[in-house]
């Protein structure tokens, strides 16, 4: 009994796993369908960590908190049973991301201070499968590392205009204290440094030396994303170089034979 039990057990967890490969990783309409619901709902989620500062007094924040934590739990289950090599997926940053998401979701009230981290899902999208599976095709090939490095950027100012809110500029109230935060930030990216806001202590001359050389170092990578020559994606079975230029007949670094499929392919 117990076998014929176990036995069942087991091919409906086979179908299961295989129905979420096919969602998760597959390139029919009904998968197409999915992934781009998933993308949608990652964006509605990352628009609620943004808007956090502001919620955080709502007598419903804590019902959307644990919504969103068990989402955000459903989908790194599904992932790990949709994977070929679950181990492999743990191993990757934005599995981690995305756990310690789920931790500061779980624990709204301890981990508060560390709350502005979350928006770290943004980075974590940007590195998603299904958003580049479709939507990296084409024409959209060419802006990939562009869109890359915006998202890069964003993430930064909206990390750093949390930190700086949750650190300085708590005491202000809901929406004030984060458009403070966020103002701040952007005038120390942009080097501008009108004055009118800087943060106190050596704690705030620090934090915004930090923001400054980083904000600089992802501007200029921006520049070299808009400004380099446009290559396609193609790994080369030989190496694995990913990058080569769109007429390469041999890879430039091992010279193994390359048949790079033409646009229309």
């Amino acid at each position: 009994m117990d076998s014929k039990w176990t036995g069942r057990e087991s091919r409906w967890l086979t179908r299961l796993r295989d129905h979420l490969r096919n969602l998760y990783l597959g390139a029919t309409p009904t998968a197409f369908r999915f992934q781009f619901a998933v993308v949608a709902i990652d964006l509605v989620i990352i628009a609620f960590f943004i808007a956090t500062p502001v919620l955080r007094e709502t007598p419903s924040f804590l019902w959307l908190d644990y919504a969103v934590a068990a989402i955000v739990a459903a989908d790194l289950g599904a992932r790990l049973l949709a994977s070929n090599d679950p181990w492999r997926l743990m191993r990757q940053p934005t599995s981690w991301v995305d756990l310690f998401i789920l931790v500061t979701l779980l624990l709204p009230a301890t981990l508060a201070n560390l709350g502005f981290l979350r928006i770290l899902r943004l980075w974590s999208l940007s590195r998603s499968g299904a958003l580049w599976r479709h939507f990296g095709r084409g024409a959209m090939r060419e802006w990939r590392d562009v869109s890359h490095a915006v998202i890069n950027l964003l993430t930064f100012l909206l990390v750093v205009t949390g930190f700086v809110y949750t650190f300085f500029f708590r005491s202000d109230s809901g929406i004030a204290g984060y458009v403070n935060a966020l103002y701040f930030t952007v005038a120390t990216v942009t080097t501008t440094g009108f004055g009118d806001l800087v943060l106190p202590g050596i704690a705030g001359k620090l934090t915004s030396i930090v923001t400054m050389l980083v904000g600089i170092s992802l501007f200029v990578r921006l520049a070299q994303a808009i400004f380099r020559p446009f290559k396609v994606y193609f790994p080369c079975p030989e190496c694995g170089l990913q990058r080569h230029e769109p007429d390469a007949v041999h890879c430039k670094a091992c010279g193994h034979l390359l048949k790079i499929p033409d646009e229309g392919d």
